[in-house]
C-alpha cells in the first residue's frame, strides 16, 4: 500500500534555477521539463518572475484537494483561452453556474445504456478499417486512427458520415493545434492574443469553416424533426427551467465533443499500437484473450466487461502516453492546499505525466506493464496516482465513452491484423491538445490467418 507522506503545517516549495526557469518558458518537449523539475525538487515546484507565478503539483494528495475537495477556488487555466475561441463556451471550456447547467443537461446523452448503443458503430466502423488494410501494406497509425475515431465521432454524435468533410475538420484541428502551441502555451498568450500574427489569421478562418458544417448539421437535425438515436438529437431535446439550448451552445459543445473527444481516443489507440510493436509477449497475450472472449464473432457492448487484459493494456498506454497530459489551473482566491499557500491569480499545473511517471506508485516507470492494473494494484495506489481523464466535477463527460470506444476498437483490429513498427523512423511525443506522435507512427501491416468472422 503506497501511503501518503506526512506534511508539515506549512509547507516551503522549491525553485528552479534560472536556466530551468528558461527551459520551461521555452515550452520545449514540456512534459518531460516538468518531469525532470519534479524528480529534482519535489512534489512542489514554485516558478515567480514579475506577474508570472507557477505552482507544479505531483502529488495526488495536492491534485485531489485541487480538482475536488478545492475545485470552486480554482478556474480554468490560460492555455483554455486560446481553445475557447474554437470550442466556444462548451463544456471543456465554460466555467460556473453556465458550465454546471450544460453538464446536467448533457450528462443523461452519457448514460451507460446510450453509449452501450454506439458500440455497434464503434465495432463497425473499426471493422469497416480492418477490411480496407492491405497485407503488407505501411501506414501511418496515427493517422489511421485519426480517421477512424473522427469518422466514430461523427456517426454517433451526428449521424452522419463526416468524411465528406474530413479536410475542413482536419484542417481546423491542425490549425488549432498549431495556434496552441505558438499561442496558447505561451505565458505571454494573453499578449500574442492582440498581435495580428499569420496563425492568428488561419486559425479563424479555419474556425469558420468548422462553424459553417457544424451549423449546417444542427440544421438539418432541426428540420428533420426526429430522434436519429445521435447525441445531438438528444440535445435538441434536453431542457430545464431555462429552456433548451440555443444553436449556438449546440455549436460549441458539439465542436467540443467532435474535437477534443476524437482526437484523445485516436492517441491513445496510437501509442497502444507502438507499445504493442514492442513487446510482441503482451500483444500475443491480448490476443488470446480477444480469442477467447469473441471466438469468431465481432466484440459487443457486452463484452466489454470481459475484455479485461484489453483495458489494461490501454490503461498503461494512458499511463506512459497521457493523451490529456496536464491541467492548468488558476486561483481565483487565496487557497491552502495541505499547508501551501497558493496567492490568487496564480496558476497550478497538474501533469499527468509527471504523476503517471513517479517511481512511487509505478515501479520502474518506463517499463510497459499492464499487470499494473489488477484490481489489487489498483486499490494499493491513491486515486489520483492516475488521472487521465481528469477528476472531480470537471472529470471528462466523455470517459465511459472513450473506454469502451479505446477496449472495442483495439480487439477489433488486433484480431485480423499485426503490426509492425518500420525501422530508421523518429518516434516522439509532442504536447499540443494533447500527447499525439510528432512525426507519426509508420508500421507495416500483416494479417493473420483466421475462420470467418460471424457479427
Amino acid at each position: 500500500m503506497v501511503q501518503a507522506p506526512q506534511t508539515p503545517v506549512r509547507r516551503q516549495p522549491a525553485s528552479p534555477n534560472l536556466r530551468e526557469i528558461l527551459a520551461l518558458l521555452s515550452r520545449r518537449n514540456l512534459p518531460m521539463t516538468f518531469l525532470r523539475l519534479a524528480r529534482k525538487y519535489g512534489d512542489v515546484v514554485h516558478v515567480k518572475g514579475g506577474p508570472l507565478e507557477i505552482f507544479l503539483l505531483s502529488h495526488p494528495e495536492d491534485i485531489r484537494e485541487v480538482l475536488v475537495v478545492q475545485h470552486a477556488n480554482f478556474h480554468k487555466g490560460q492555455g483554455v483561452q486560446m481553445t475557447s475561441r474554437m470550442l466556444g463556451q462548451g463544456l471543456l471550456t465554460s466555467e460556473g453556474d453556465f458550465h454546471k447547467r450544460q453538464r446536467k443537461l448533457i450528462q443523461p446523452a452519457f448514460h451507460r445504456q446510450r453509449i452501450a448503443a454506439y458500440a455497434t458503430t464503434m465495432v463497425e466502423e473499426a471493422s469497416r478499417l480492418a477490411r480496407s488494410w492491405q497485407d503488407g501494406a505501411v501506414v501511418d497509425m496515427a493517422e489511421e486512427m485519426m480517421r477512424l475515431t473522427l469518422v466514430i465521432a461523427g456517426k454517433t454524435l451526428f449521424n452522419v458520415d463526416v468524411e465528406r468533410e474530413a479536410s475542413t475538420v482536419s484542417q481546423a484541428m491542425a490549425v488549432a493545434m498549431e495556434a496552441f502551441i505558438k499561442i496558447g502555451l505561451s505565458p505571454w498568450a494573453e499578449q500574442l492574443e492582440r498581435l495580428p500574427l499569420p496563425i492568428r489569421r488561419r486559425f479563424y478562418r479555419a474556425r469558420d469553416e468548422m462553424d459553417r458544417v457544424i451549423y449546417r448539421i444542427i440544421e438539418e437535425h432541426r428540420r428533420s424533426g426526429r430522434d436519429q438515436g445521435d447525441l445531438l438529437s438528444w440535445l435538441l431535446q434536453a431542457h430545464d427551467e431555462e429552456g433548451a439550448m440555443s444553436d449556438e451552445q449546440l455549436r460549441d459543445e458539439m465542436t467540443t465533443l467532435l474535437l477534443a473527444g476524437h482526437e484523445t481516443t485516436a492517441n491513445a489507440l496510437a501509442w497502444t499500437w507502438y507499445l504493442l510493436a514492442q513487446h510482441p509477449e503482451v500483444a500475443e497475450r491480448l490476443r488470446q484473450e480477444v480469442e477467447q472472449v469473441l471466438g469468431d464473432r465481432l466484440p459487443t457492448a457486452d463484452d466489454f466487461p470481459r475484455l479485461t487484459y484489453a483495458e489494461w493494456v490501454l490503461a498503461e498506454s494512458m499511463r506512459l502516453y497521457p493523451p490529456a497530459w496536464s491541467i492548468d489551473r488558476t486561483a481565483i482566491r487565496d487557497c491552502d492546499i495541505r499547508g501551501l499557500a497558493i496567492p490568487a491569480g496564480a496558476r497550478v499545473i497538474m501533469s499527468q505525466y509527471v504523476v503517471h511517471h513517479d517511481p512511487r506508485f509505478y515501479p520502474e516507470p518506463e517499463r510497459f506493464l499492464p499487470e499494473r492494473w489488477t484490481p489489487e494494484a489498483r486499490a494499493a495506489r491513491p486515486k489520483f496516482a492516475y488521472f487521465p481523464f481528469g477528476g472531480g466535477p470537471r472529470l471528462c463527460i466523455g470517459e465511459p465513452f472513450a473506454w469502451m470506444e479505446g477496449v472495442l476498437v483495439l480487439a477489433t483490429l488486433i484480431r485480423s491484423w499485426e503490426a509492425e513498427l518500420v525501422p530508421g523512423q523518429r518516434i516522439e511525443p509532442e504536447a499540443a491538445v494533447t500527447l499525439r506522435p510528432r512525426f507519426g507512427i509508420r508500421m507495416r501491416l500483416q494479417q493473420r490467418q483466421r475462420a470467418a468472422v460471424t457479427v
